[in-house]
């Protein structure tokens, strides 16, 4: 059985160093050059260390559900919700493509 020798990738220095500059708010693209790494070990490290916060998403904004959507297509082609009912398994986007086409959009 042979020993694996573990060679740490950040110094303590390096790792208080990436710690102090992300806490005051340094961009981590700017850290990762300071010490010589790439943003994503950056990061990495971060995580480990339990401070990296990741930078909130934000959720996508529709106008409207799909099943408005397919009753406003069926009132604009003059046919009744239920026979257009399986519209609602297609996309969001394309289904907005469609009620804004037969609207002149």
């Amino acid at each position: 059985m042979t020993a694996k020798t573990v060679i740490a990738n950040y110094t303590p220095e390096m790792t208080e160093t990436v710690k102090a500059e992300y806490a005051k708010g340094t961009p981590v693209e700017q850290i990762a050059q300071m010490v010589g790494k790439t943003a994503r070990s950056v990061i990495a490290k971060l995580s480990k260390e339990q401070v990296y916060k990741p930078a909130a998403k934000e959720a996508g904004k529709r106008e409207m559900k799909k099943a408005e959507m397919v009753a406003a297509i069926s009132t604009e082609i003059g046919v009744n919700e239920e026979v257009l009912e399986s519209l609602e398994k297609a996309t969001g986007p394309a289904l907005m493509a469609v009620l804004k086409a037969l609207r002149n959009e």
